[in-house]
């Protein structure tokens, strides 16, 4: 609760926080906003494969142009000025920097930048959880091992349910469920970039005007998101998917706790210990009240009668038994908050969240009917949208990652609603990425069976995991796990 004095004397020290910032998207224009009001940040540097870009969000969010600079890192670090870019990997290199903020949301993009990062000593907060949940665990290994930071970014769902998780389990109660709000209608894994702004109450004009981008957007409509940001939940904590994926409930915030609770204690959940997205619409189409749209949530059990009893003592709302309770957060700010990432890493030494086992998995699912021969277009395109899985299904299925569904050919039809697999689809296997998921799968996937007779198998870090049966306790930290 002191990172704010922790801060300000490193400022005073004439030692600030030095960050890189590569994407200047929405969610690193709102980093950038807020950290112009700290001291205890320089932001050296932001990347952006159109300069242009990166200058115009910085202009926007208030910095001034004095502050800017095209003519150097070396510069912006003397002058505690910021130097504008389209060389990532350069600014990454450049001495004096501490903190990498990987802002791009394309996967490959995020693993070359974190893999370059942690080479040169650099702490890596992953704004691009597009990347976390294809190879995060993995990634999370290589940090460690050059004695660096690998965070999940505050402020996104992900970090704020981590934290959530974390805080109840550190006061001893058992996690039954735990994820967000979001706007679901099972029609909504259908939609394309041509139909997205609809459901937004928008007109493509109306979009185009704000600087929406239709692909990402869609990609919250689909479903794909919430599954990403899941899985990424279900592999920092241990906490798993349901088998069949996401059931999006409709859910009130004031019954949480009757309703995300075992299917035997009367609630709707396939096990303790699931991660869950609630919507905020009944399938009937109503919108709720006391929704939890844009918010996060955690349920948790009382261990002992005496528990269940503060529980009532202290208003909280419960199941009808008394046991369970939740607590929620109805907002979460994005980039405006991850400063606290960035400080937790440069300071503490510690992430927001951070994947060190593979439990969950997000599956490309076809959206139509898909011909062979037909090019997938990825997160939020027109052909797949991302299913969550437990990760021991998606291995034992050979399910492409929705991450690598990007301009790759199918070989052969697929029906709507079926999982590309990767028998489905010509992919090149000399490929970085492709190689780097398959370590990750390699190292963090179940351990193999061992046939009748053998000896039993070693188990190693790949078995680190959690399963679709139930739970991993979560390692203290992205350390000790990479080092069990």
């Amino acid at each position: 609760m002191n990172l704010n004095s922790l801060l300000h004397a490193r400022a005073d020290a004439g030692n600030p926080v030095r960050v890189g910032v590569i994407g200047a998207g929405k969610f690193g224009s709102m980093f950038l906003s807020q950290a112009l009001h700290h001291p205890g940040f320089h932001v050296v540097g932001v990347a952006d494969l159109n300069p242009a870009t990166a200058e115009k969000a910085l202009l926007n969010t208030g910095w001034p142009k004095e502050r800017i600079t095209r003519h150097s890192a070396a510069k912006a670090l003397n002058k505690g000025m910021t130097f504008v870019t389209d060389d990532a990997l350069s600014l990454i290199e450049h001495g004096g920097l501490e903190v990498v903020v990987e802002a791009t949301g394309i996967p490959e993009v995020g693993i070359k930048h974190a893999l370059a990062a942690f080479r040169r000593g650099r702490h890596v907060v992953m704004v691009n959880v597009e990347a976390d949940v294809l190879a995060g665990p993995l990634l999370a290994r290589k940090a460690a091992e050059m004695e660096v930071v690998y965070s999940m970014a505050y402020g996104d769902q992900p970090s704020l349910i981590c934290q959530q998780v974390d805080w109840a389990r550190t006061i001893g109660l058992e996690v039954v469920a735990a994820g967000k709000g979001t706007l679901y209608m099972p029609e909504f894994h259908a939609s394309t970039p041509d139909t997205v702004w609809s459901h937004y109450g928008l007109t493509p004009e109306r979009a185009k005007e704000s600087g929406m981008n239709a692909k990402m957007f869609n990609s919250f409509l689909d479903g794909t998101k919430s599954g990403i940001e899941m899985a990424a939940v279900a592999n920092a904590t241990g906490l798993t998917p349901a088998p069949h994926g996401l059931d999006f409930p409709a859910v009130p915030v004031d019954e949480l706790a009757s309703t995300l609770i075992p299917k035997e204690a009367g609630g709707q959940l396939h096990h303790k210990g699931q991660v869950e997205v609630i919507s905020s619409r009944e399938r009937s189409g109503e919108d709720l009240e006391n929704d939890l749209r844009w918010g996060v949530y955690v349920v948790f059990e009382a261990p002992t009668d005496y528990v269940k009893r503060c529980f009532s003592d202290y208003g909280m709302i419960t199941d009808a038994g008394g046991g369970y309770s939740a607590l929620w957060r109805p907002y979460h700010l994005i980039g405006l908050e991850l400063g606290v990432s960035v400080a937790y890493a440069a300071i503490l030494k510690q992430p927001t969240g951070a994947s060190t086992q593979f439990v969950g998995d997000v599956a490309a699912c076809a959206k139509r009917d898909l011909r062979a021969g037909e090019e997938l277009d990825g997160e939020g395109g027109f052909t797949v949208w991302g299913k969550l899985m437990p990760a021991t299904d998606s291995l034992r299925t050979k399910a492409l990652p929705i991450g690598l569904a990007q301009k790759i050919k199918l070989k052969r039809p697929i029906k709507q609603g079926a999982i590309v697999t990767w028998d489905d689809v010509d992919q090149d296997r000399t490929d970085a990425t492709y190689q780097f998921r398959r370590e990750m799968e390699a190292q963090f996937g179940p351990a193999p069976k061992t046939p009748a007779g053998a000896p039993p198998a070693t188990p190693g870090a790949a078995s680190g995991g959690g399963t679709a049966s139930g739970p991993t306790k979560p390692k203290d930290n992205q350390v000790a796990a990479a080092r069990n």
